[in-house]
């Protein structure tokens, strides 16, 4: 994130108002230093504020739920897809992001049906 004390300053006031937002922070940051001050907190968040925030924790997808997942959207799309390229996609998913392997099933589709295919292939997601 890219907050500052004057940030967080303004965030503990508002939540602590009447009609309090719901507030959702992303952060990867470890132990760093709050921007703006010489204080160092866990993910860079002033403690006051932690004490009041509900931290989940996320992790990656493994392989299978990413084929697992992928396999759904081509459902969902109307697309066949062969062991091989279900692999293949999972694969480019685990390198780069699930988002990514899954923006590829329309342009491997629309390669397949100009090829006169009906299914796709490991070809076409290339």
């Amino acid at each position: 994130h890219m907050l500052d004390i004057e940030c967080f300053t303004y965030l503990n006031r508002a939540l602590e108002s009447s009609l309090a937002p719901i507030v959702v922070f992303a952060t990867n940051r470890g132990m760093c230093t709050i921007r703006g001050t010489e204080i160092r907190a866990p993910h860079g968040i002033p403690v006051d504020l932690l004490d009041r925030l509900l931290m989940v924790r996320t992790l990656p997808y493994n392989l299978e739920e990413i084929a697992q997942i992928i396999t759904i959207r081509a459902q969902t799309e109307g697309l066949k897809l062969t062991d091989e390229a279900l692999a293949h996609l999972a694969e480019v998913g685990a390198k780069t992001s699930l988002r990514h392997a899954v923006q590829l099933l329309a342009p491997a589709s629309v390669v397949a049906k100009s090829n006169g295919k009906d299914e796709v292939v490991k070809e076409d997601v290339e």
